[in-house]
Parts: C-alpha cells; structure tokens; sequence
C-alpha cells in the first residue's frame, strides 16, 4: 500500500469528509465502493452449517413409446455426368469489335521495326512483303486494309454492319496470306495468258511477282459445327462442342432423368455412382466420380389423390455389392425416394444401353435448357443449379 492509500484510509478512519478535494478519484472509488469478499470469506460463509433444505422429488418422466415406426423412404444415388467443352464459346458483337479495335490500336501505336530487320533487300523475301503490304497497308493480317500511318489511322473503329472481325473474315484473310494471295481480290497485272499464273502488284516497281496459285493449299480449320449438330444426333458426344452435355435416360415408367439406383448395403454414394455407371452402360466409358459428397438433392413423395401412398418394395441384394448379401431379400413401406447427385466427368468411350440392367430405354447427351424441356417441372427446381449454363 502506497502512502496516498494510507492516506486515504487514515481519512476515512476519523470520519472526515471525503471528497475530490480530499482523495483521489481512485481513491474515491475504492472507497465508496466496498470490495467483493475474498476467497477465503466466501469458503468461510459456505462451510458455515444451514439447515437442510427438503429438495422436492421429482419423478422420473413418463416413458413414451412411438405409435408408428419412422417413415422410411428409398435413398438412390445419381451420378450427373457431364462432358466438358471441347472449344470455346463464340464471342459476341460487342467483344469481335473491341478485340479487332485493340489490334488496330496497337499496329498504330507500335513501333515496328524496319522490314529490312526481317528481309535482306532485294530477296524474295523482300519482294514478297512489298506485293503484300502494298494491298493490306498494314503488317497485321487479320484487320483488314488498314493504313495504321496513314492520314486516316484515326478511324479504327468497326463499322455497323463490317464482318472484319467475324471468324471467317479472319480464317479467309490468313488462309489467303498463308496461300501468297491477298487479303483481298485485286485485279490481275500482266498478261492474262499466264497458264494458271497470276500477277499482283505493280510490275513497274518490282513487286509483280509471278507465283502458281494452283499448287498452294492451305488446310483450313474445322468447323466448329459437326454433323451431329446437323442432324440434331442428341445421343452423339460430338455435338454442341462450346457446351457442357449431361447424360440423361428415360426409365421404364417414361420419365427423363439423370441415372439411378439404389444404395445398398454399407456402400457410401460415391461407390455407388460408380456402380451405376457400370450396370446402367457398360465398361466402354471412362468416367470419373468428381468427389464424396453429393452436389444436390431432390425428394419425391408417393402420392395419391395429394394424400401420402407409401409403396411396398422388396428390396434384393445386388450382385456387385459384397456387403448387401449379408442380408436376406426383405420388404419394406417406402413413402417416397431421396436421391443424392454426383458430380461426374465424360472422359473418353459412349454409352451402351443395351447392357442397361435398370429398364432403361434411351439414353440423350444434353445442354442445360434441353434438360429443362425433358424432365418434371420438380426435378428441374432441384438439379437446375447443379448444371453450368455453358
């Protein structure tokens, strides 16, 4: 204890005022403010005998005892398999615009090197460039007859309606390049008779150069349509390219839905979508189970006449699960289905659903909106956000 405690404390003996005149606020505080007990008081207080206190008995709860036994329903598991995009999507107006101003921009504003870093003056090489840049005023190929340095540079945005920037404008402008042609037609220089030989540019200047346009061919990319997109084949994994396709089948009642069963014996959803796969299309496919946890779900209660309809369904051991043969084939009231999906990926193969061992009659490869035309209006509340848009 400090002397300004003592001090205090030697104020509040002889009955004189406090105040802030006098003590401290701390002080002021400690003192009209008593302390808590100790510990020692209070283990002093509780040893100290009380009379007994008649605690009232309660009795033990009534036991209660269910009327019905727990509704019991089927749990299936779904494998959603799906194969990615093969190609990336088209790009819309407004980005083949901005990628082709962005091109232009930059063969304006870069600062090229000299063509004679490239072509030693006077070599075919050299030839070659001047016939070709005297049409295209530009080093770039695929933007078109622009003069970057030129009195119009400015004006580098796309027009309303100009397919320059459209894929087969570019495909055509660096097939023709790579083919020694022009981006453009341009009108033939020299004698017409040439056998199948062409000149372009002007003679005068050295840059008519005669080449056998006959014998140069470029292959050119594939089309991003297949046939099956021609034929609308919907059990084909070569259509929609730019999309994700999901696997559906359509049961033996007639409904479309992702692939089903049920889950038996100790096996967990990830080894049963597995399982699925194998009994519902054969062991041609390579597909890969994502994860363990399922990804969605979706309920369905046996109704009739909108009041509960349990069924009675005899339940089977399956063959390719060791541990459902620990138990005898038993009945069992089921008042609905709880199915559990899996994420799954196409890897490589096709269905087969002449092995299917689920009823199953036909089987479709389709996008996101085609699954909202098959199916039931509630499997789709429940599986639309599981599916990616593209």
């Amino acid at each position: 204890m400090n002397a300004g405690q003592k001090s205090a404390r030697r104020i509040a003996a002889s009955n004189g005022p406090i105040s802030r005149d006098t003590v401290c606020f701390s002080c002021l505080h400690r003192l009209t403010h008593p302390s808590r007990r100790n510990a020692s008081t209070a283990a002093a207080l509780a040893e100290t005998p009380s009379a007994p206190t008649q605690q009232p008995r309660h009795p033990n709860p009534p036991v209660t005892t269910a009327k019905a036994p727990r509704k019991a329903y089927q749990l299936l598991a779904s494998p959603v398999l799906s194969r990615p995009p093969l190609l990336t999507r088209d790009l819309t107006s407004f980005e083949k615009a901005y990628y082709l101003y962005q091109k232009r921009l930059n063969e304006r504003l870069a600062l090229p090197f000299t063509r004679y870093f490239y072509y030693k003056k006077g070599t075919p090489g050299d030839a070659e460039w001047k016939r070709k840049i005297k049409v295209r005023e530009t080093p770039a190929r695929d933007i078109g007859v622009y003069a970057a340095y030129g009195d119009e540079g400015w004006n580098d945005e796309v027009l309303v309606g100009d397919r320059t920037a459209e894929r087969e404008s570019v495909v055509e402008a660096l097939v023709r390049d790579a083919e020694g042609k022009a981006i453009i037609d341009e009108e033939v220089v020299g004698d017409e008779n040439k056998n199948g030989l062409a000149v372009a540019g002007d003679a005068k200047t050295g840059e008519g150069q005669r080449r056998d346009l006959t014998k140069v061919e470029v292959e050119r990319p594939v089309e991003r349509v297949t046939e099956a997109d021609r034929a609308n084949d919907m059990r084909s994994l070569s259509r929609k390219m730019d999309r994700t396709l999901y696997l559906l089948v359509k049961n033996r009642e007639g409904r479309w839905r992702f692939p089903q069963d049920r889950v038996y014996g100790r096996e967990n959803l990830h080894q049963a979508a597995e399982r699925i796969l194998v009994q519902g299309f054969g062991i041609d496919m390579n597909t890969w189970i994502v994860g363990n946890h399922p990804i969605g779900h979706h309920q369905m209660n046996y109704t009739s006449g909108g009041a509960p309809a349990p069924r009675l369904a005899k339940i089977t051991p399956n063959r390719l699960v060791s541990t459902s043969r620990d138990r005898a084939e038993y009945e069992q009231e089921e008042y609905g289905e709880k199915v559990f999906f899996m994420k799954g990926r196409m890897m490589t193969g096709q269905a087969d659903i002449a092995k299917n061992e689920y009823g199953d009659s036909e089987f479709r490869w389709l996008v996101k909106e085609e699954v909202e035309e098959v199916v039931t209006g509630g499997y789709w509340k429940s599986v639309k956000d599981i599916l990616a848009e593209r």
